[in-house]
């Protein structure tokens, strides 16, 4: 049941998913893997849209560089407070009638069925494919959806993943680039867009509405605003 307070506060919303859709996200639980550039507006949106618990999971602690574009970490962050504590306790502020759960740490696959346990859906907003990979095995095999997005430059590319319905994460990128750079050059803004597309493709996915990114890649090139969808089905 939503209470007095919620169905004011997301009136706006309810008018589009309805009361039942506001109760589905209310009830629900959604992992967000890296809170830096992506994971800070889908951390955000996913809070303001009412989703239930929301787990943050990220082994890093925010740096001065990463302040142009991971707008939940501020100054007084910087060597501080691990990203996943940072962004607790601004989303908490931001939205007392949630639940902000943490993992401050590395997903491997020794830890993470404990520590993705009960999660309706994952979101991918890391930087690595090995983490990915790890992702991509584990909801494949307890049938959990997956929000995977990149960035890079002025360059942005999202789609939803869903066990026995799509192609695996594995299946769409076999041969994904080898190793990270230290400093990867992104323009900022491309962050906050790639993240609210993932931060509604989750809300979609629970609410059952709208056209979801299945069987299709978004891919965004904001040097020559460019929007394309790429069918992955043949």
């Amino acid at each position: 049941m939503l209470s007095a307070e919620e169905l004011k506060r997301y009136s706006r919303e309810i008018e589009i998913i309805g009361t039942k859709g506001q109760e589905k996200l209310k009830n629900s639980k959604v992992a967000v893997v890296g809170i830096g550039g992506l994971g800070s507006p889908v951390a955000y949106y996913l809070a303001a849209a009412g989703i239930g618990k929301l787990l943050l999971i990220d082994e890093e602690k925010p740096e001065l560089n990463n302040l142009d574009r991971q707008i939940l970490h501020w100054e007084e962050d910087l060597d501080k407070n691990p990203k996943a504590i940072s962004a607790k306790w601004k989303l908490e502020k931001f939205n007392s009638n949630i639940k902000i759960e943490i993992f401050v740490g590395k997903l491997t696959r020794e830890n993470i069925n404990d520590v993705l346990k009960d999660v309706d859906v994952v979101v991918d907003c890391v930087d690595n494919f090995e983490t990915r990979y790890i992702l991509d095995e584990y909801t494949t095999v307890k049938n959990i959806p997956l929000v995977h997005a990149a960035i890079s430059g002025f360059y942005g590319q999202v789609t939803t993943i869903v066990p026995g319905k799509t192609e695996s994460l594995r299946d769409i990128f076999p041969n994904p680039p080898r190793g990270k750079r230290e400093k990867s050059p992104i323009f900022a803004p491309i962050a906050g867009i790639i993240g609210t597309i993932e931060a509604a493709e989750v809300v979609k996915l629970i609410v059952k509405c709208g056209e979801l990114l299945t069987n299709k890649l978004l891919i965004i090139d904001l040097a020559y605003d460019s929007f394309e969808v790429v069918d992955l089905k043949g």
